[in-house]
């Protein structure tokens, strides 16, 4: 019986080739060993996103059709949308019941969306309750498929964390039901954008997976390469 893996996207727009050199070339190449699960976290999406719904439909379609087109097998893979699981919410207000405040403060995930969101967004300060749960949520996604591994790059290993303390936490209280799942290390480094920042949409500095050669060209012309200019 092959392990299981579990992992997700955000549906917030088309995705680019951060996406697919850091994280969905390596889920092309695990399919063919474990048995897959990945998630449109919609859900998640919402948590920032909650005031832009119009568009939410079509990102989930957009982030299916890129898996499909760079490689994702639904025949190998199951690829579903977090909304369609309900149980995942229900495991979710469950699980929020036995984790400590002070764990989700402290959690990388959270820190980094809340300085996204202060730095890009211009919502403040201030995060919203959905925002603050999302460290349990992505646990209950990861759980409510008792998933055994997680799929990461080397600087999210600490966003695995809380799920293993989450998971722990619960097995004592009620007996071993779940997995502590173990994050599972990519070798990809940083992918830089255009500006020779980190990739990424909200720094308009990406290359969309499904971009036209045409369009493609022209944003490889303003990329920066060699600052001497030799």
């Amino acid at each position: 019986m092959k392990q299981k893996i579990m992992s997700g996207m955000r549906p917030t727009g088309k995705l680019h080739l951060g996406h697919y050199l850091g994280v969905i070339d390596n889920w092309v190449k695990l399919q063919e060993d474990y048995d897959c699960y990945f998630s449109v976290a919609d859900w998640h999406a919402l948590t920032t996103k909650y005031d832009k719904t119009d568009s939410l439909k079509q990102d989930v379609m957009d982030v299916v059709m890129d898996w499909l087109a760079c490689g994702i097998n639904p025949e190998k893979s199951t690829i579903y949308v977090q909304s369609l699981v309900p149980e995942t919410a229900e495991l979710h207000i469950y699980l929020s019941m036995i984790t400590p405040q002070n764990w989700v403060e402290r959690d990388p995930t959270l820190k980094d969306m809340a300085k996204i969101l202060k730095t890009k967004e211009g919502q403040g300060s201030q995060i919203n309750y959905g925002l603050m749960g999302y460290p349990v949520l992505m646990s209950a996604d990861i759980m409510i498929m008792n998933a055994d591994y997680v799929p990461v790059g080397s600087d999210q290993v600490a966003h695995i964390e809380i799920t293993r303390d989450i998971t722990r936490r619960f097995n004592n209280l009620y007996g071993e039901y779940f997995h502590e799942a173990q994050p599972l290390l990519n070798n990809c480094a940083l992918i830089c954008g255009l500006d020779g920042n980190k990739m990424g949409k909200s720094f308009k500095n990406d290359i969309k997976i499904s971009d036209t050669e045409e369009e493609t060209s022209k944003k490889i012309m303003t990329a920066i390469t060699d600052r001497s200019r030799l």
